[in-house]
């Protein structure tokens, strides 16, 4: 593949995966990162070429979202600073613990959350808190599933805050503009930790995830609150279904 046509590919990639990412508040980093893995990258380099990435991807789009207003600030806090510590010690372990190990361990959960949040999306319950109870441990948690797995932050908390009640362009707005640290501080890690590899698809991913954030962000304000719920629960079960076809495959 030349370096042009590398470019162009992961661009286009990016920019897919930022539109589902930035109206469900999910799948940039899975979808990237499964791209890379299917092209021969070693996971290792495909969780840091996807953090690198994200780094200005979720910039854009978190940024998009607080002028769309879909921030709240207190959710902010919550997950930005306990996903930081969790995002540097899951870059510091990667090295040593296979992908395939945290994808088994999400499954479970996901299709749970997947079913449950189908639910509620069908019972159209009243929205909860902001801040559910347990955000900062969700944080933490999220933060070094995903700098482990390559993904997993926003399946994690959109699906774990939406399904206690927040509401969903306000989980999706702020949980990406969190995102955005806590990739900052994984990218670092791994710059540290491996060096800058595969640097065509990081441009070509960055290109073609901020073009398409604002898209995203204005998706998110627009889709009524009962839709969202049942889109991110349907992209959730196809997280777990694909984490599935890969153990058994």
């Amino acid at each position: 593949m030349t370096p042009t046509v590398e470019f162009l590919t992961f661009a286009a990639v990016g920019a897919l995966a930022q539109l589902v990412d930035g109206a469900l508040g999910m799948a940039y980093g899975v979808a990237s990162a499964a791209m890379l893995l299917g092209l021969g990258v070693p996971p290792v380099t495909a969780t840091a070429s996807v953090h690198q990435a994200e780094a200005f991807t979720c910039g854009a789009s978190g940024l998009s979202h607080l002028v769309a207003g879909n921030v709240r600030w207190p959710l902010f806090w919550a997950l930005a600073i306990p996903g930081v510590t969790g995002a540097v010690i899951g870059a510091a372990v990667v090295v040593h613990v296979p992908p395939e190990w945290m994808r088994l361990a999400l499954t479970p959960y996901l299709l749970g959350m997947g079913v449950f949040l189908l639910l509620r999306g069908a019972a159209g319950r009243p929205p909860g808190p902001d801040v559910p109870r347990g955000t900062p441990v969700l944080g933490l948690g999220a933060g070094f599933a995903d700098a482990v797995a390559g993904g997993g932050w926003s399946a994690l908390t959109v699906t774990t805050l939406v399904a206690r009640g927040s509401t969903p362009r306000l989980v999706i707005g702020t949980v990406h503009l969190a995102k955005c640290v806590v990739s900052v501080a994984a990218s670092v890690s791994f710059l540290w930790l491996i060096g800058l590899q595969h640097g065509g698809a990081v441009l070509g991913l960055i290109a073609g995830g901020v073009l398409a954030a604002p898209v995203g962000a204005v998706c998110a304000r627009r889709m009524p609150a009962r839709v969202a719920t049942m889109l991110a629960a349907i992209a959730v079960l196809g997280l777990g279904v694909n984490n599935v076809v890969k153990a058994f495959g």
